[in-house]
C-alpha cells in the first residue's frame, strides 16, 4: 500500500550481506549500524532479528557452512575415486588465501564461543560433525574398495581434520611461509604416505 513501511529484506539476502562485507571490508567493520545501512535496516531492527551480534555471527555463519555443505555434497558424490574427492574435500576445506572471508568468520565464531551458551555450541557442533560424518563417509568408502589402507575412517577423520585446522588457520591469518599451495602440498604428501593403499 502507498506510504506503508518498506518491508524488511529476507533473512537469506541479510546474511549474504553480511559475508560480503566481511569479504570487502574485513570483520572489524561489519557493525549492525553499518550492516542496517548496507541492507536498508535500522540496527535496532537487527537487533531484533539477530539479538546480538554474536547471534548475527553464528547465523551467517551457517549461512555460509550451508552453501559449502551443498558444494561439499555435490564434490563427495560425484563419479571419480575415492582418493581425488578426497583432494577435493581438502580443497574446499582450506582457506583461498588471507582472510578469506569464511575462515575470518569461523575463527571470529569460535573465539566468541569462549563465552557462548549451550545453544549457541551445539550449533557450532553441528557444523563441526557434518564436515566429519562426510570425511569418515569417504573414508570408508575408500577402504572398503581398497583404495586406502584399512584405517579407522573416524580416527583418521578426526587427525586429518585437526591437521587441516592447523594448516587452514595459518593460511587464513596470513602467516609467513605458509601459503594455500604450499599447505595443499603438505597435505597431499601426508596422504600418500599415511592413507595410500600398498601396491
Amino acid at each position: 500500500m502507498a506510504g506503508g513501511r518498506r518491508q524488511a529484506p529476507p533473512r537469506d539476502e541479510v546474511l549474504a550481506a553480511a559475508m560480503e562485507m566481511i569479504a570487502e571490508r574485513g570483520l572489524e567493520k561489519l557493525t549492525m549500524a553499518a550492516l542496517g545501512t548496507h541492507v536498508g535496516m535500522s540496527s535496532g531492527h537487527l537487533l531484533y532479528y539477530f539479538h546480538s551480534k554474536d547471534e548475527l555471527l553464528l547465523r551467517t555463519l551457517e549461512w555460509s557452512e550451508g552453501r559449502l555443505g551443498t558444494e561439499r555434497g555435490r564434490l563427495l558424490t560425484r563419479s571419480a575415486s575415492a582418493r581425488e574427492r578426497l583432494d577435493a574435500y581438502v580443497d574446499l576445506y582450506v582457506p583461498v588465501g588471507h582472510r578469506d572471508p569464511h575462515w575470518t568468520l569461523w575463527l571470529e565464531v569460535w573465539n566468541r564461543s569462549q563465552n557462548a551458551d549451550d545453544d549457541a555450541r551445539a550449533r557450532q557442533a553441528a557444523i563441526e560433525g557434518a564436515w566429519h560424518r562426510d570425511l569418515v563417509a569417504l573414508l570408508a568408502e575408500g577402504v572398503s574398495r581398497g583404495e586406502f589402507r584399512p584405517v579407522d575412517p573416524d580416527r583418521f577423520a578426526a587427525r586429518l581434520r585437526a591437521l587441516l585446522d592447523g594448516f587452514s588457520i595459518h593460511v587464513a591469518i596470513g602467516l609467513r611461509g605458509t601459503d594455500r599451495a604450499q599447505i595443499l602440498r603438505h597435505v597431499r604428501e601426508f596422504l600418500d604416505d599415511s592413507l595410500l593403499a600398498d601396491s
